[in-house]
């Protein structure tokens, strides 16, 4: 009988833990909601394809600077695989099972990789981290880590070239 109250009580401590985590990760939400606002829509146009698809995995947006500061609006917060791809008005990340975000062009700040996001950690330039601002004005960042990292350079002199305007061609003359 001792032994059958141990294991009710330790049930019922494990379901008080899972539903505590639950409302932590709801109240996070509703704290972070007006600071995310509405992510941008994919524009019928996207304009000519830059970099070829990459497939990996969507580990999570979080607020910059912070790689831990995970949010939680919506599905962000949930790791899904994915493919990333740069067209001309900016970046594609369609994720299985989740909505599609877009990054248009004029909101990326910086592409960088780095150790770790979102609370994963890889080896050294193991995760492609995108910085963008949302339309409300905050900064987060958004992780993803390919099946073939041999592709990030392209992807971080791409983003050099955007910010010094040299992709475009307008500067010549």
């Amino acid at each position: 009988m001792e032994r059958t109250l141990w294991v009710l009580g330790l049930l019922v401590l494990f379901a008080l833990c899972l539903w505590l985590m639950y409302r932590g990760w709801r109240n996070r939400a509703a704290r972070q909601a007006e600071r995310i606002g509405v992510l941008p829509v994919v524009p019928a146009e996207l304009g000519a394809q830059v970099l070829e698809p990459t497939t990996g995995l969507y580990l999570g947006s979080t607020i910059a600077p912070s790689w831990q500061d995970r949010i939680t609006v919506g599905d962000l917060g949930f790791r899904a695989t994915a493919e990333l791809t740069r067209f001309e008005r900016g970046i594609l990340l369609e994720r299985d099972g989740a909505t599609v975000i877009w990054i248009p062009q004029e909101s990326i700040t910086a592409v960088r990789t780095e150790r770790g996001h979102a609370g994963k950690v890889m080896t050294e330039d193991g995760v492609l981290v995108i910085r963008w601002k949302l339309p409300t004005g905050t900064e987060i960042d958004t992780g993803f880590r390919g099946d073939d990292k041999s592709v990030y350079p392209a992807w971080r002199r791409l983003s050099t070239a955007d910010q010094s305007g040299t992709m475009t061609g307008d500067d010549e003359g």
